[in-house]
């Protein structure tokens, strides 16, 4: 059974750790005993859960552009990564239809200078690109996604993280041969939406709700029917990790991963606020489709591998998530201890 004490002692380079999932992995690292090495830009919103929960001063912190590939090379160099994370990306649907070109050089030119990294070294032993649910071109199938389905995402976004996803295995068929053993594990996670305490991002649902809520304003529901794979953001963090270290371990393991919740869990965005709704105390809200770009309506992931091949299983259903995600709100809301705060819920993830 994979436990984050794997981690005690190795040297861990995680791109993207400004970010609201970053900033969680990174804290979960730094709880198991890792030296971490981040390097991203500045925290992508104010307020922010980087700055919040004080993380910079537990890890090794590097502010950079991962289209810079000079500056992220020496900032890779002096990290010597035994495992790498790359997480760093432009990761909003409307901001790609908004800034297409941008889109697709962090996210499809990211990925090959961070590959660049660690096919230039010699220290890297597993490397996980984390991609996206949407990698996968969406014919609105009421069954889920496997990882051999076609990729070819139909939005900026999407469709740039799909080029990763090409990135990435043409990088492990030409440079880190399975028969090689002196070369890397290669694999990508390609996870649901997430939530959890600490995201201000634009454009999500669950963000909109705690606006909504601090403010007493309704909440503006754009496409209340959209059906996605919620699940609370240790779940994909979680099954991260434990695929970086099983391939660490054995280099067979490598591959591409589906990582989501039970199909209980696939709610509709209209729900999902009903639910928080619940948890929060009650809180009104409207309908206001706005007319906006292309958005998958539905959209599922069979995780039958990632389950077959680590005995993985989801931990926390979509209630406990949004249960966990006000928990964190309200302790910020109130000025409690963030770190503490999410200190004790890692833990208590990790007891269940």
């Amino acid at each position: 059974m994979f436990e984050l004490s794997f981690y005690e002692g190795k040297s861990v380079f995680v791109t993207g750790h400004t970010g609201f999932k970053g900033t969680w992995l990174c804290k979960m690292l730094v709880q198991a005993g890792a030296r971490v090495t981040g390097y991203a830009l500045q925290a992508p919103t104010e307020p922010s859960l980087y700055a919040l929960s004080e993380i910079q001063d537990e890890i090794t912190s590097i502010i950079g552009d991962i289209r810079d590939f000079d500056t992220l090379k020496k900032a890779f160099d002096t990290a010597e990564p035994e495992i790498v994370f790359h997480l760093a990306a432009q990761p909003l649907v409307r901001e790609s239809y908004r800034n297409p070109r941008s889109t697709y050089e962090t996210n499809v030119m990211g990925t090959v200078n961070i590959l660049e990294c660690v096919r230039q070294g010699s220290c890297v032993r597993s490397f996980l690109n984390v991609t996206t649910d949407k990698v996968y071109r969406n014919r609105e199938w009421e069954w889920g996604y496997r990882e051999n389905e076609e990729l070819d995402g139909y939005d900026p976004y999407s469709n740039s993280k799909s080029c990763s996803e090409l990135v990435t295995h043409s990088y492990k068929n030409s440079f880190f041969s399975k028969e090689d053993v002196d070369v890397p594990a290669v694999s990508t996670a390609r996870a649901g939406n997430v939530i959890g305490g600490g995201d201000f991002a634009q454009d999500r649902i669950i963000p909109d709700c705690v606006r909504a809520a601090v403010s007493g304003k309704p909440l503006v529901i754009r496409n209340p029917y959209s059906t996605r794979p919620f699940q609370h953001v240790l779940e994909p963090l979680y099954a991260y990790l434990m695929i970086a270290a099983e391939q660490y371990r054995d280099r067979a393991l490598a591959g591409w991963y589906n990582v989501g919740p039970e199909e209980g869990d696939c709610y509709t965005t209209a729900n999902l606020a009903a639910l928080f709704a619940d948890h929060w105390g009650g809180m009104n809200w409207e309908i206001q489709y706005d007319g906006g770009p292309h958005e998958a309506n539905f959209l599922k992931l069979d995780c039958s591998k990632l389950k077959k091949t680590f005995g993985w299983q989801p931990r926390w259903n979509l209630e406990m998530a949004v249960k966990m995600t006000v928990e964190w709100t309200k302790c910020w809301l109130e000025q409690g201890d963030i770190k503490e705060c999410m200190s004790r819920q890692i833990a208590l993830f990790q007891e269940n």
